[in-house]
């Protein structure tokens, strides 16, 4: 039976269950590895957040933290 669970990996390479409540059985298994969550969800902002960024307003607004020219 194929079974989907969540882990963390440690520094040092180590897999831990997440809410498993009981250790993962030896054996040969299968990791997919994700992108962190942090990265995937300023991704996903991105282009949202783009559209303010991209005004001449902010421009002007945070000109004060340009190097003089």
């Amino acid at each position: 039976m194929l079974q989907t669970i969540e882990v963390e990996i440690d520094a040092e390479g180590q897999v831990h269950p997440v809410g498993l409540g009981k250790p993962i059985p030896a054996g040969p298994d299968l990791l997919t590895l994700l992108t962190p969550r942090a990265n995937e969800e300023s991704l996903l902002s991105e282009s949202a957040l783009a559209e303010d960024w991209l005004k001449p307003e902010e421009d002007e607004a945070w000109a004060y933290l340009q190097p003089v020219r």
